[in-house]
């Protein structure tokens, strides 16, 4: 995601769809699921991210 996107308003939900590059199956592999959830972790732990959902679509 480019960085010059930006949440302002802390107030509302926001929708949030991404890809990976190649198709990457990051839930398959663990080493890379375990990146992926570390990352949420730190952004709910330190940066105040408040995750309602999230959906795989294999």
């Amino acid at each position: 995601m480019s960085r010059k996107y930006k949440f302002c308003d802390q107030s509302k939900l926001y929708f949030v769809s991404f890809a990976t590059i190649h198709w990457i199956d990051l839930f398959v592999r663990p080493e890379y699921a375990e990146i992926l959830i570390e990352s949420l972790s730190y952004c709910q732990k330190v940066k105040g991210l408040e995750l309602f959902r999230m959906v795989y679509n294999a």
